[in-house]
């Protein structure tokens, strides 16, 4: 059984790392690409520079798209109160890091009539 390799929009990973990021940006669907046309900001930017550098890195930029230089990294994404750490994948690629680290949990109702006050 042969090992599935990982294709977006028919380039594998080595050939997206390859491409410069306007390349790259024409192969997004169209919300990122209007993104990436109006320009990264200073932030973006400065992200971009530290995630060539270290491995592990802290934002807030919950707007930022997922590049094919992040693939491996360790992102910890602000969710309003703290920091998840997530690990960029393949599949991560064009989504933005906002995805990946919720801002709600999920509501846990009890039933009707039940407090979760202490019995005396």
């Amino acid at each position: 059984m042969a090992l599935k390799i990982f294709k977006f929009k028919n380039k594998t990973i080595e050939e997206l790392k390859a491409l410069s990021i306007a390349e790259f940006v024409e192969l997004l669907p169209s919300r990122q690409r209007r993104s990436y046309t109006r320009g990264f900001s200073d932030e973006k930017k400065k992200l971009i520079k530290k995630l060539e550098k270290k491995n592990n890195v802290k934002t807030h930029l919950r707007d930022m798209i997922v590049l094919p230089i992040m693939v491996g990294k360790t992102v910890q994404i602000h969710n309003g109160k703290g920091f998840e750490a997530i690990v960029i994948q393949n599949e991560m690629i064009g989504h933005f890091l906002g995805e990946f680290a919720l801002t709600r949990k999920k509501a846990n109702h009890t039933s009707v009539g039940v407090t979760n006050k202490p019995k005396k």
